[in-house]
């Protein structure tokens, strides 16, 4: 999905919320109660979160898995979300929200990076073996670094469509890939 909408970012901008929008897309369906265990939080919090979620569109409810009329179920709408900060640069409300998303966002990203090395010892050698982690400067015009993005997104779209295609086994693990590219301050 690709988020234009400004109050949809506001929405995003919350580290919580964040992360439940990412428990719903990895794991699925879930209800409140369910995510509130895994975040350490009381389901009516997770409840408000997920209803803010909701009301940018970007979860919905699911009441196909509900047992009963008491229970909700919630699932994301959409496997991935991006956004086009160029867009905004003559939007400063809408630049700001957006820059307050990626900030949470970036957080995220550490706070997965730093969980992977405090297990680390406990993984299989060959999945530390197969692991990244680089980073690269490089001298590079505008347009080759829009190349550089638009490569590295069909290579990740390749593997996302087997991934989609073979769905969770017993081989497969959930995998993180991040990558940034921007031009350096």
């Amino acid at each position: 999905m690709e988020l234009t909408d400004v109050a949809a970012m506001r929405v995003l901008a919350h580290p919580t919320r964040l992360r439940l929008l990412g428990m719903l897309r990895t794991n699925g369906p879930q209800t409140a109660a369910l995510l509130g265990e895994i975040v350490d939080e009381a389901p009516g919090t997770v409840s408000y979160h997920l209803g803010k979620l909701a009301s940018v569109g970007l979860i919905e409810e699911a009441p196909e898995e509900s047992a009963d009329k008491r229970e909700r179920w919630w699932r994301s709408r959409h496997q991935f979300t991006s956004w086009k900060p160029a867009e905004l640069l003559n939007d400063p409300a809408g630049l700001a929200a957006a820059t307050a998303m990626h900030r949470v966002i970036v957080q995220h990203y550490a706070s997965l990076m730093n969980s992977y090395l405090d297990v680390l010892p406990e993984l299989s050698p060959d999945w530390v073996a197969a692991a990244a982690s680089s980073d690269h400067s490089l001298e590079l015009t505008a347009a080759e670094l829009a190349e550089l993005r638009d490569e590295l997104d069909q290579v990740v779209g390749k593997f996302q469509a087997r991934s989609d295609q073979r769905g969770q086994s017993s081989e497969t693990e959930t995998v993180t890939v991040i990558y940034q590219a921007f031009r350096t301050p």
